[in-house]
């Protein structure tokens, strides 16, 4: 289906969203390190069919506006925040992709009551492999199993968003400590993983699990890290799902 580009200002900054206009609850998702919504727009197309689903490009990357410096995680987290009172939308789910995790997650915890619930479908850092060498590891072996068509996404999203800006969000992944913060989240939330993902192992994906208060796994069988592109129809299903039994 179509979807409706928006613009907003949120913190000052011009930020650049995508929207499906479908009759369920609202839906928000935020994309990872060094990249955009490209990447997140097949799931949400999906996903609009049958609900109020968003993207949005971070300060600094896609088609948002760039500042002049990067932007630190929690500014990036309380741009979320203004934008999402900008755009009046109240207590939707949040759905994080790796990086994007990290940012709602300091999202819910800074700001409780702004999200109704979240989805964190592979989240990243893992504190056990915190370190640029094991995370560069990890995602070349997670990479053969990505789509190829993704490659020219990334490419044009580095580009986007230039070498510093990119290289700057990555050290900021590894810095913040998501545990810590975990337990802080009082939502409903939902954690998905990808069964062959390298980035995010099955031992964390159940240790994020333990740590949220009201935390469930799913595991997407045969799947990589990017699951929202690799399998858009099949994450609306588990997505779609998870708000009904929150609503019930």
């Amino acid at each position: 289906m179509p979807l409706e580009q928006r613009v907003h200002t949120a913190l000052g900054m011009r930020v650049t969203s995508w929207r499906g206009h479908g009759p369920g609850p609202a839906v928000v998702c935020v994309h990872g390190a060094g990249v955009s919504s490209r990447e997140l727009l097949p799931f949400v197309r999906v996903l609009g069919a049958t609900h109020d689903a968003w993207s949005l490009d971070l300060p600094g990357f896609g088609r948002s506006e760039k500042p002049a410096e990067p932007l630190t995680l929690e500014t990036l987290a309380d741009a979320v925040a203004d934008w999402l009172a900008v755009t009046g939308l109240e207590r939707p789910c949040l759905l994080g992709g790796s990086f994007g995790c990290q940012v709602v997650v300091d999202l819910a915890a800074r700001h409780p009551g702004l999200a109704g619930a979240l989805v964190l479908t592979g989240p990243t850092v893992d504190p056990h492999a915190r370190t640029p060498v094991r995370v560069v590891g990890q995602w070349l072996r997670n990479s053969v199993g990505e789509s190829p068509r993704m490659a020219p996404l990334n490419v044009a999203d580095y580009l986007d968003a230039g070498p510093r800006r990119v290289l700057a969000s990555f050290g900021a992944s590894m810095r913040d400590r998501i545990e810590d913060k975990l337990p802080h989240v009082a939502e409903p939330v939902l954690v998905v993983r990808g069964g062959k993902d390298r980035m995010v192992s099955q031992a964390w994906a159940e240790e994020v699990t333990r740590l949220l208060p009201r935390g469930r796994l799913v595991v997407m069988d045969g799947l990589p890290h990017m699951v929202p592109y690799r399998d858009p129809r099949g994450l609306a299903r588990e997505v779609a799902a998870f708000l009904e039994e929150v609503a019930a």
